[in-house]
């Protein structure tokens, strides 16, 4: 197998001298590769099939419900808007949206993985930022 990939390497060497990549589309900019190294390894086929399937697993829906619910309830402290009643219930939405969250983790056994907590941070992030 060795030798194929040492083919294919040269071929791309020569196309590349010969200049026959300069006019692809996308050229000189990053590519945008769906980076799973965040996510353990026994959880990345699955999540990849049900990406593709456009599903998230549980988890990732209650944290993008979680991340909306902060959101919401940041914007009423800002507002300063007297509404008591709908900030509690956001409070008591997100808190129990929490304890769910919790109890699948730890269900799963991933409250406890540190590679799972720090793409759970990726994540809380990416959903941020795509919301806007």
């Amino acid at each position: 197998m060795a030798i194929m990939s040492w083919l294919a390497e040269q071929r791309i060497q020569e196309a590349m001298r010969g200049g026959d990549f300069d006019d692809l589309a996308g050229a000189g900019r990053p590519l945008e590769l769906d980076d799973l190294s965040g996510v353990p390894e026994e959880l990345r086929m699955s999540f990849k099939i049900l990406k593709n399937a456009g599903l998230l697993p549980e988890e990732l829906l209650l944290r993008k419900e979680c991340a909306t619910l902060e959101e919401l309830l940041a914007a009423c402290r800002t507002s300063g808007s007297g509404n008591d009643a709908e900030r509690t219930e956001l409070e008591s939405k997100l808190s129990l949206k929490r304890l769910r969250l919790q109890q699948l983790l730890g269900e799963r056994g991933l409250e406890s993985s540190g590679v799972y907590a720090e793409y759970g941070e990726q994540i809380h992030k990416r959903l941020l930022s795509d919301d806007k």
